[in-house]
């Protein structure tokens, strides 16, 4: 028995429709972009395996790493104890994230760092003697699977059979070209509305990933963050897509004027390899919790907080990311994609071509709306699969993301394959 016949006794995969879904595909290796079946099949992962893997599959600095530090130390309980992988992460990201960042609080994965930040961001008020309990958040957005990050997603079918236990959130709408100056003016009505019952305002910054790749200007973003400083309502980034180097900067809020008070990471913290998460903030947020009163503690932890060996992971993956190498890929990455979209500017049936960094989206043209699931979602999935290149579609949106140690003709090949389905629609 094959694995995907194993497979199918006994697992569950996530996002999938399990009746009407094909079998999965059994992978077997991994290296640099490529993934192998079991068949023999190669494809190119150009999705980079739900955006986590940013320097290739099987990276053999990395594997050192891990495996040096699982001979050293797996895992110690991070209440109470310490150790160097955690502290030398902490001090290599805060090297490179913005400057008003000063603290790092670890946890599982980029749900449980939202979930993190929405919890700082109340417990903040409260020690400080305030009642906020109000989240503020942009339409369409999505910030993870688990409740609060459920909460402060857009409402969608992802959502629905939970809405009853969902908080309420204030939602505003994405400022996306030509409908900026609207935007702003429904975030100054929407704070005046709630007043001082704000406590932070969450947003992926310039692109919303699972939203349908949505982009909007940093010029905007800043305009909103004064306004949310302007009235002391906390902000948080979620760059758990964006982040190490996929908006062609380090960080997408490194295009920004005013940075947040928090920051949310994982997705690439650890080159693929491994679960992490991160929440960073200002020592303004942390100050609000040093009291001699034990009640002002922000009671929040993972059994596998800190786990070393994700650290050393990330460690690894940290010292890829700053190297020359790695940052020239990026942006031959983004100019081939800027190249490929002027070239396409004309095309009938790829609609709103853009791009942002290493990330490229267009949506195609469809009788059915777009949506997360429009039926042309299949039919794209297949074409690419069947060409060897692994891209999730989100309903009739399609996206390239790939490791950033991809080859031109790998890139080319997409491209090309891209400009073929005019032969499906």
């Amino acid at each position: 028995m094959n694995l995907t016949s194993r497979d199918q006794q006994v697992i569950w995969h996530p996002y999938t429709q399990m009746q009407l879904n094909d079998p999965p595909i059994a992978i077997i290796k991994g290296e640099g972009v490529y993934l192998f079946d079991e068949a023999g099949k190669k494809y190119i992962d150009a999705g980079s395996s739900w955006w986590v893997n940013i320097h290739g599959h099987a990276h053999p600095f990395i594997a050192k790493k891990v495996a040096e530090q699982l001979n050293t130390l797996e895992h110690v309980i991070f209440a109470g104890f310490t150790h160097q992988p955690a502290i030398e992460l902490a001090e290599n990201l805060l090297s490179i994230l913005p400057s008003n960042q000063s603290k790092i609080f670890y946890s599982d994965n980029g749900s449980t760092a939202v979930e993190v930040a929405i919890k700082m961001a109340i417990q903040y008020w409260d020690n400080k003697g305030t009642r906020k309990g109000k989240i503020m958040a942009f339409e369409h957005s999505y910030h993870g699977d688990t409740f609060g990050a459920m909460s402060i997603s857009g409402r969608s079918a992802f959502t629905k059979p939970f809405e009853e236990l969902l908080f309420d959130v204030v939602h505003i709408p994405l400022p996306v070209a030509g409908q900026e100056k609207e935007v702003i003016q429904t975030c100054i009505r929407l704070i005046e509305e709630y007043k001082n019952d704000v406590a932070a305002f969450i947003f992926e910054p310039l692109v919303l990933g699972a939203g349908g790749m949505l982009m909007y200007d940093a010029a905007v973003l800043n305009s909103l963050l004064r306004i949310y400083k302007e009235n002391s309502i906390l902000t948080i980034a979620d760059e758990v897509m964006t982040g190490f180097g996929r908006t062609g900067k380090y960080f997408a809020c490194d295009y920004l004027e005013l940075q947040p008070d928090m920051i949310c990471l994982s997705k690439g913290i650890t080159g693929g390899t491994m679960a992490l998460g991160v929440t960073a903030c200002t020592a303004d947020i942390f100050n609000a919790f040093l009291s001699s009163e034990r009640a002002k503690t922000f009671f929040h932890g993972h059994s596998y907080t800190a786990n070393p060996v994700a650290c050393a992971a990330a460690l690894a993956s940290f010292e890829l990311l700053i190297k020359d190498e790695c940052l020239q890929n990026i942006r031959r990455i983004e100019n081939m994609h800027l190249s490929f979209i002027g070239k396409n500017r004309d095309n009938t049936f790829m609609k709103n071509l853009r791009c942002r960094g290493t990330i490229l989206a267009t949506d195609f043209i469809t009788q059915e709306k777009t949506s997360y699931f429009n039926p042309l979602r299949d039919r794209l999935y297949s074409f690419f699969l069947k060409r060897g290149i692994i891209l999730r579609p989100l309903g009739n949106t399609i996206y390239v993301m790939p490791p950033y140690c991809i080859s031109n003709r790998d890139l080319e090949y997409i491209y090309d394959s891209l400009e073929e389905m005019n032969e499906i629609l």
